[in-house]
């Protein structure tokens, strides 16, 4: 049964917006990142440490809100998985494109998960994120109670509710796609990626024959082995700016499109994990209706009750639900928008520069 809301929580003391993952550091026990905000008041910024431990910490308490009538119909933003420092091939599968060498990406994952939590209407008046944002003590020491998410996570024991007819056509067909665009999203992510991987392998073959043509260099009074050696050092020097357009291009199918496709993997996810709660909760009130219409007399109004809380707790789920789709796919829509065209916009100023350079290069051999 669903029980009264607490009085709400006082909003951020800062500008939502303005929260910025500044830089990691890597430590010996693993990354510490630092969290820049502005204060609303103007005068100044809070400068925090967090662990990704803070952020579990931060996310566990967003799950327990479970006095909030609706909580479970909300898209709640996904946490990357946690990095380490030195990638297996283990860690690599779960975090694809974050797992790359450079931390910047990851940097800009968490900092999504941020702004995503302080603009979001429900989960933004969280005292945890207030606290996680400001406090200078690290909050992550303290153990976030269990919560009705993680028992609903036992997907085991749940499996048959994913299948569980819906009784609203609305929610039968996000089902039905999100099922699609999940499976759908994650193959374009990891079919990406081996897109990026192999632009980074040509960037150090390219850096290899680079430094292999310089073993080529003789020296002597020899015209032709001087002009030999002369073809081989320009050669070098193309292929030496081979490699660095190759990584550029690399590096922006990362910080652009990549990671806009890894988020809306991750948030494909979550909204599959907010209609399956949904589906739970469906699968809950129809049993009570069950016991409530076969119910003895002795028990009766007992049982009845049992299922108006149902009924009530269900209907604030599905509204919630419903609010939280309409404004997932508007920002998905936006995000995936904003990825394509920096990404195309970052790899045109890469070509104009990489043009330039191969026509200085071309200039140069016409000469010799």
């Amino acid at each position: 049964m669903m029980t009264e809301a607490k009085e709400e929580a006082p909003t951020l003391s800062v500008h939502g917006h303005s929260v910025k993952v500044t830089e990691v550091l890597k430590e010996v026990d693993g990354l510490t990142f630092l969290i820049v905000s502005q204060k609303l008041s103007g005068t100044g910024e809070y400068h925090v440490d967090r662990t990704y431990e803070d952020f579990e910490w931060l996310q566990q308490h967003l799950f327990t809100q479970e006095d909030v009538p609706g909580i479970q119909g909300v898209i709640f933003p996904p946490l990357p998985a946690k990095a380490q420092v030195n990638s297996s091939g283990k860690v690599f599968k779960q975090l694809g494109f974050l797992a790359l060498e450079e931390l910047q990406p990851y940097c800009a994952a968490l900092q999504t998960f941020l702004h995503q939590v302080a603009a979001h209407n429900i989960l933004g008046k969280n005292k945890a994120l207030e606290i996680f944002l400001t406090s200078s003590e690290p909050p992550g020491r303290q153990r976030a109670r269990k919560n009705i998410f993680n028992r609903l996570s036992q997907a085991v024991e749940e499996m048959r509710k994913e299948s569980h007819k819906d009784v609203d056509d609305f929610f039968q067909s996000k089902r039905d796609m999100n099922l699609t665009l999940t499976g759908s999203t994650k193959n374009t992510v990891e079919k990406f990626l081996d897109v990026v991987l192999s632009e980074q392998k040509i960037a150090v073959a390219c850096g290899h024959f680079a430094a292999s043509l310089h073993l080529c260099v003789e020296s002597g009074d020899d015209p032709d082995k001087a002009a030999f050696s002369k073809i081989c050092v320009k050669l070098s020097d193309i292929f030496e700016s081979m490699k660095k357009n190759m990584a550029n291009v690399a590096k922006n199918d990362v910080s652009t499109l990549g990671l806009g496709l890894d988020l809306e993997s991750r948030y494909q996810e979550a909204e599959k994990e907010m209609l399956f709660r949904r589906t739970c909760k469906l699968v809950e009130l129809e049993t009570a209706r069950k016991n409530a219409e076969k119910a003895k007399p002795v028990k009766k109004a007992a049982l009845e009750d049992v299922k108006k809380a149902a009924e009530t707790e269900f209907d604030h789920i599905c509204e919630v639900a419903k609010q939280e789709i309409e404004h997932f796919q508007g920002e998905r829509v936006q995000t995936l928008q904003r990825a394509l065209v920096t990404w195309c916009e970052k790899q045109l100023l890469t070509a104009r520069e990489s043009a330039e350079q191969y026509d200085h290069h071309l200039q140069v051999f016409r000469e010799l």
